[in-house]
């Protein structure tokens, strides 16, 4: 039996989520798209789980779409590439589906971010790259269009000049120019302890209200503000109901740490 092309390991409530092509720079192929869409679904459901840790095995996180392995079934390409009655196809549920899962999810980047990969890395709410990692909208060096579901949070991170710069130009940019051009949230030699750090002030909060705080935000990046208002209020509402919610304000009233129950919303 092959070996998954994305493995899954669950420990302390963290889902650490990895791409595990290493030979191949986690080249994206169609297995590994059908697995991280599988991963990223049963994810969402997942009550108990708090973050999420995306990253690569071997020397990068992704090196972008692995053409000579994804073509060998065209077929199979044409299918993914349909939307359908869907608002995405596969190939873009490959990024969409971790902007959806109720938790905080985290990239962690090294070595390669290119093409494809860095369309995951954007649909993650936070990237946390190394230094010297390299990043780029590769699909312009084969006279492509980002199209894996990245270019929707790519405008919610880059003004659009530097995003049409770096999508037409296909450069490559080290992980300090991604977090000052706001690619990247975070530099630092060890970015899983980083990221590790973040998951632990996560996990000191509701997951209730967790979950609904990433929601609105999101929502609300896009839409009127009679609509933002109207969605403040309706989460609000059921944040008061929460059991988690009453955990939380017990804690802080005693002066005491939470601990949370699984989560109920999302």
């Amino acid at each position: 039996m092959a070996d998954p092309k994305v493995l899954l390991e669950i420990t302390d409530s963290v889902a650490y989520v990895t791409l595990n092509r290493p030979d191949a720079l986690n080249g994206i192929d169609l297995d590994l798209v059908d697995e991280l869409i599988a991963i990223g679904e049963s994810l969402r459901t997942d009550t108990d789980v708090r973050a999420v840790v995306l990253r690569g095995a071997g020397r990068s996180f992704c090196a972008g779409l692995d053409f000579a392995a994804a073509f060998k079934d065209r077929k199979r390409v044409a299918r993914f590439f349909l939307a359908g009655p869907r608002k995405a196809n596969r190939f873009q549920r490959f990024s969409t589906v971790w902007r959806d899962v109720p938790v905080p999810v985290v990239a962690v980047i090294h070595g390669h971010c290119f093409g494809g990969g860095l369309q995951l890395a954007a649909g993650a709410d936070f990237r946390f790259t190394t230094p010297d990692a390299q990043w780029s909208i590769l699909e312009a060096k084969w006279g492509l269009v980002p199209d894996m579901g990245g270019t929707v949070p790519f405008l919610d991170v880059m003004p659009l000049d530097v995003l049409q710069r770096l999508a037409i130009t296909g450069e490559v940019v080290s992980g300090e120019q991604a977090v000052e051009l706001g690619l990247a949230t975070t530099v630092s030699d060890d970015p899983l302890a980083e990221a590790l750090a973040l998951v632990e002030q996560v996990k000191q909060r509701s997951p209730d209200s967790v979950a609904a705080t990433k929601q609105l935000l999101y929502r609300n990046a896009r839409g009127t503000e009679r609509r933002a208002l109207r969605r403040e209020r309706k989460l609000q509402s059921v944040m008061f109901t929460s059991p988690n919610t009453k955990i939380a304000r017990e804690a802080g009233m005693k002066k005491e740490s939470p601990v949370f129950g699984p989560r109920t919303f999302g």
